[in-house]
Formats: C-alpha cells, sequence, structure tokens
C-alpha cells in the first residue's frame, strides 16, 4: 500500500513538475484584432474619400460646362478657337475640346452613381468627333485627288462653319493642308473607341477612316503649313517639312493599326490597316529631322504635343532629350499653354519636380472669371515699341496678354489641356486612363492588341 501511494505521490510529484514547467512558458503573444469601431472608422473614411471625389468632379463637370459645352455648336458639336468666336470652327481646337471633356468622362467611370453625367460627357464626345467626320466626308473628292499627289489645294479643311459644317475659306487663301491635325483626329478616334464609345456607324465610314490613313500615310514626303498653320518661318505661305506633322502621323499609324473601328462587336471588315513601309519612311525622317522642327525653323513648341503628350511619337531618349534641351531663338511669345504640356510630361514621367516647377510658373500666369474659374491667356508678349529694350536686356520689359484668353473670350485649346492637367494633378484620373493605348510607354511595354487583326508592333 506504501508502494502504491509512492507510486501515486510520484505521478502526482511528475504531474506538478509537468504543470510547472508549462506555466513558466511565455505567454504567447496575441494579435490585436480590429474591432467594430475600427471596420466603422475605416468604412467612414472611405465614404468621406469617395464623398470628396465626387465633389471634385462635380466641380470639374461645371467648368466643363461653362467653359467648353457652353461654346460647343448645337448642330454639329463643334468648337471655334475662342469663345467670342461665332461662325468659324477650328478642327484642332474641337479634337482637344473633344479630348478634355472625355477625360472627365473617364474619371466619372471612377464613381457608381454619377446621376448621368459620364454619359452626356461620353455623348458629347461621339456628337464632337462624327460632326469632324461629317464635315470631311463631305471633301470625299478632295482625299481621292489629294492621294494621287499631294498637292495642297486637295487637302482636308481645317475650318469650317460651327453650325452649317460649310467651308468658310478656301485653300488659296488659307494653309489648309495640316497634317497633324488628321493625325490628331485619328489618334484620338482610337483612345476614345478603346474606352467604349461608339463613334464609327457604317461601313462607309470605316472605308472613310481607311482613306484618312492614306492621306496621312505620306507624310514624310508632303510639305504642309505645320501647327502655327504658316508653313515656312518666314510668313511667305510656303509649306515645308515639319517634324512636328511627320511625328504626329508616325504615331497615329502606329495607334490606329489593327484597331476595329466598330469596338468589341466588329469583325474582320472594320479593321484598319497601315502600310508598314509607310510607316518607316515616317519614322526615318522624323528622327532624321530631330530636334530641328523643319528647315527654316531650329525648334519649335510644337515638337512638345508630338515628342509628349498626346503623341509619344519617340521613345529614343538620346533623341527625346536633344529636343527637349533645344532653347528658343532670341524674342518669343510666352504661352502658358506649353507650361500645361511640361506639366503633363511631368506627370507621364512622375517628376514631381517638374510638375511643381512649371505649376509655379504657371501661377501668376493665369486669370479668373467671376465664378473664380481658371482662364489661360492664349500668350504673352511684348509690345512693338519695347522690343528693342528686351533684345538688348531679355527678360527686362513687361509681357502683355493676348486678346484670346480672357474671361470674356476664352482660349478654349488652353482650357481644354488646363483640364486634362488639372484631373491628373488632382487624382481624379490616371495616365493609364488618359491614355489608354499605353502611347507614352515603349512599344515593347504596351500590351499587344486582341485578335489576329495586327499586323505590325512598333
Amino acid at each position: 500500500m506504501n508502494k502504491g501511494m509512492t507510486s501515486v505521490h510520484g505521478r502526482g510529484r511528475t504531474v506538478s513538475k509537468l504543470r510547472k514547467s508549462h506555466n513558466a512558458r511565455p505567454p504567447r503573444s496575441r494579435q490585436r484584432t480590429g474591432s467594430v469601431c475600427d471596420s466603422d472608422i475605416d468604412v467612414n473614411l472611405r465614404i468621406i474619400s469617395y464623398d470628396d471625389t465626387v465633389r471634385k468632379l462635380d466641380h470639374y463637370y461645371g467648368i466643363v460646362k461653362r467653359q467648353l459645352l457652353q461654346n460647343q455648336s448645337i448642330t454639329l458639336g463643334l468648337f471655334p478657337l475662342s469663345s467670342q468666336e461665332k461662325e468659324v470652327a477650328d478642327i484642332r481646337t474641337t479634337i482637344y475640346c473633344a479630348a478634355s471633356i472625355w477625360s472627365l468622362f473617364q474619371a466619372y467611370r471612377r464613381i457608381d452613381d454619377d446621376r448621368g453625367k459620364a454619359y452626356e460627357l461620353g455623348q458629347s464626345c461621339v456628337k464632337c468627333m462624327r460632326g469632324i467626320l461629317n464635315c470631311w466626308m463631305r471633301q470625299t473628292e478632295n482625299v481621292e485627288n489629294f492621294k494621287k499627289g499631294q498637292n495642297p489645294k486637295y487637302a482636308l479643311h481645317s475650318k469650317f462653319h460651327l453650325k452649317t459644317g460649310k467651308e468658310v475659306v478656301s485653300s488659296d487663301d488659307y494653309g489648309h493642308l495640316q497634317i497633324d491635325v488628321v493625325s490628331l483626329f485619328l489618334l484620338f478616334l482610337v483612345q476614345m473607341i478603346t474606352s467604349g464609345l461608339q463613334i464609327i456607324y457604317t461601313m462607309d465610314e470605316v472605308t472613310f477612316v481607311q482613306n484618312l490613313v492614306y492621306y496621312v500615310e505620306r507624310a514624310y514626303r508632303t510639305p504642309d503649313f505645320g501647327m502655327w498653320e504658316r508653313g515656312s518661318k518666314y510668313n511667305n505661305g510656303t509649306p515645308e517639312l515639319h517634324a512636328s506633322s511627320i511625328g504626329m502621323a508616325k504615331a497615329a499609324l502606329e495607334a490606329i493599326n489593327g484597331c476595329n473601328l466598330f469596338g468589341e462587336k466588329g469583325a474582320s471588315w472594320s479593321v484598319i490597316f497601315v502600310d508598314i513601309d509607310a510607316h518607316n519612311r515616317n519614322r526615318s525622317i522624323f528622327e532624321t529631322l530631330l530636334p530641328r522642327e523643319s528647315s527654316s525653323k531650329n525648334v519649335d513648341a510644337s515638337l512638345m504635343c508630338t515628342i509628349s503628350f498626346p503623341a509619344f511619337a519617340t521613345h529614343d531618349q538620346m533623341l527625346y532629350s536633344k529636343t527637349r534641351s533645344q532653347e528658343f531663338e532670341k524674342i518669343e511669345c510666352q504661352w502658358p499653354l506649353f507650361y500645361l504640356y511640361m506639366i503633363l510630361e511631368g506627370m507621364f514621367k512622375n517628376n514631381e519636380e517638374q510638375v511643381e516647377e512649371y505649376k509655379n510658373k504657371l501661377k501668376p500666369l493665369v486669370k479668373r472669371d467671376k465664378w473664380g474659374d481658371p482662364v489661360i491667356p492664349m500668350y504673352y508678349f511684348v509690345h512693338k515699341d519695347n522690343v528693342e529694350d528686351e533684345q538688348a536686356e531679355p527678360g527686362s520689359q513687361y509681357r502683355q496678354s493676348s486678346p484670346e484668353g480672357t474671361p470674356k473670350n476664352l482660349f478654349l485649346w488652353g482650357q481644354s489641356i488646363w483640364i486634362i492637367a488639372s484631373l491628373l494633378m488632382d487624382n481624379l484620373l490616371h495616365i493609364n486612363e488618359l491614355d489608354l493605348i499605353r502611347r507614352h510607354l515603349p512599344s515593347y511595354n504596351r500590351p499587344r492588341k486582341g485578335g489576329r487583326y495586327s499586323a505590325f508592333q512598333v
């Protein structure tokens, strides 16, 4: 019995030691789980952030309504160069206005309930792009004649009547031959179709767009009047080869190659094709001309639209840097518009210093209207009486603003680019939402188009 008791006691001592050693272990660390209050805080923060986003978007919606859509033609959806112009539509300005409205359309797609604003903005873009298409399709005979010999007489017009779409000035009196305008249209046409907008309706329109591709394919050998609509810098009405036009054509050809104009619902017969040889010739001549704009212009601000947003025509870092580093000659007008392009470039390159630098340069140049909305002047210039003093001491003379770009006479191209840049800076729009086809990336980093219709990757 004693032996049994000893055995029991032994077992008791063993159990006691085990319990003691178990109790000696350090307590396990416990991770704090989120409480109901914490989850409520997260939800509230998301709601506040969402409400703030909606409030900002509605703010820009008001600006777009007051500054852009108010000046859109009710019949064709075209835009004038400035808000006081009531008869003549400018196609370049119209394309940029459409791009600005489309960028806000893209931003609104982030939120759940936009109260119909995204649809309204999207349809305004469709109306605008179809208005341009409608005007140009009336000149199909010119396109056929132009393809035979690139005669400026048969160029597609860059200005039309704002309401009727009729011709307002002949090719003899104005330099309509602006290859970059047609290329810009093709570029944004692809971007908007990629976003889901239905812009092209019939096979007649598909055929015409294919002819627009033929129209710009020979840009490398087509002297035109360029972005400034004047040709040679000597202002004698002589067209010349422009790097900005050739580069824009190159970018448009790359963008539209293999694009199905009917979107996801299209078939093989609604796909656009590009001549790879024509593209290669444009690329070769474009890179040969850089950093010059043309034979008479050493460097020009128009190249900013070509090597950066929206075309991104070159990803050769050496060529890009060489073009960007060139300085202007003597006295140049100060264009706030190109400060905005520099801000856009900084956003695409994720260069915060560049964005801040040009925001600070732009700030003193911006005016305000009665609603407090920013107004971008077209340019600032030195008065002719002070030119000699400015030449003697650059930067010493006062620059006055142009008649275009005042609260009563808005410069619509400038307002459009300001809206796009502001949406990006306020994080309401991502660069990938603005550039759906990834033009800002080198070709090997761009997503390949689905289907079997894309002929080449450049």
